[in-house]
């Protein structure tokens, strides 16, 4: 008996469920099968660049797989990471430690196991951060650079699939964490706000981005949302593409 177009696609998209993991925060799998972050009007690099000197002792909390801290070069014996999701950590041991880098297991971003005025700068790309903690760590004058996930990322597509899901993290907009590091003793020296489009030129590499995004998905599945994967399908095949938006927010703060 044929398969009926719409059982393919069930096939197609459950195997790209099934397969849905990462190790660090490798995407390479939907490569050139969806864009996003193409124009920021910051360049996160960048900025962290412009204030890391060699002799700075640095954190970064939330290292991931340790890839971007990795391509800093900043010399191993003044970096230092944290890490808090289990895989990542296993990982992290095995690229990070070797080195000479400090690396210490923290899931709790308002008690990192470091002392008082540990380091010249910390940073955090889309990790977790508590403005106080993070000012009991920096020595005077240390610079923490962050760029965030607003809570209004990638809500259009929620709501495409899974259109009763509330957000996840409603006080992730930059007015509140700006008044966060003013309250704990920080001097703003840059924070910016941005939406930009993400775009998916097939529906198994949004259904794996669902999988992985799982905070933002809550409870996605191809079985439950098999016919609004289907009309979206009709778009793609239509259009060429689905769009949604991301919300992003870039916070540079001075310990005073």
């Amino acid at each position: 008996m044929t398969k009926t177009r719409n059982e393919e696609l069930r096939e197609i998209w459950k195997k790209e469920e099934d397969i849905a993991h990462i190790e660090g925060w490798d995407f390479s799998h939907i490569h050139d099968r969806y864009d996003e972050e193409e124009d920021l009007p910051w360049n996160y690099d960048e900025i962290v660049r412009s204030y890391l000197k060699a002799e700075d002792r640095l954190l970064d909390y939330d290292t991931g797989g340790g890839e971007y801290l990795l391509s800093l070069n900043h010399p191993y014996e003044n970096t230092c990471a944290t890490e808090g999701y289990p895989p990542n950590v296993e990982l992290c041991k095995k690229r990070l430690i070797p080195l000479g880098i400090d690396l210490r297991e923290c899931n709790d971003a308002s008690n990192i196991p470091f002392e008082d005025e540990s380091f010249d700068m910390m940073i955090n790309r889309h990790g977790d951060f508590v403005p106080k903690e993070i000012y009991r760590v920096l020595k005077k004058n240390g610079i923490f650079v962050t760029e965030q996930v607003g809570n209004k990322n990638d809500r259009d597509l929620v709501k495409m699939v899974l259109p009763d899901t509330e957000e996840p993290f409603p006080d992730l907009y930059l007015d509140k964490q700006k008044q966060l590091f003013l309250e704990a003793g920080f001097k703003i020296i840059r924070a910016e706000e941005a939406f930009r489009p993400i775009v998916f030129y097939d529906i198994g590499a949004f259904v794996w981005f669902a999988r992985i995004i799982e905070w933002e998905f809550h409870g996605f599945s191809v079985d439950k949302c098999f016919d609004r994967l289907l009309d979206l399908q009709k778009t793609i095949e239509k259009e060429g593409k689905i769009s949604g938006t991301i919300h992003r927010y870039l916070v540079v703060a001075q310990k005073i």
